[in-house]
């Protein structure tokens, strides 16, 4: 699957998008997976409640499954103006 990041969160991860293999369930496993992998994931994904997520480009919660998924998109809360 794709994983693509925006703003502060691709800023901590240090890459826009990647391409990972993953047996996670919903997306709250994915989350942990990727915590686990390095210090970077761990601070990037440290605060969950300042990210939001969006499968295949529907707005998704934590506990959303991934079974299909081609995409998740992983971004701070946006603000109008």
């Amino acid at each position: 699957m794709q994983l693509v990041y925006f703003a502060w969160v691709r800023e901590r991860i240090g890459e826009a998008r990647e391409t990972i293999e993953s047996e996670a369930k919903t997306v709250a496993d994915l989350v942990a997976e990727l915590r686990a992998r390095e210090p970077r994931y761990d601070l990037a994904f440290s605060d969950m409640s300042a990210i939001r997520v969006a499968i295949d480009q529907e707005l998704s919660d934590l506990d959303a499954p991934l079974n299909g998924a081609r995409e998740v998109a992983f971004f701070p809360p946006m603000t109008g103006g």
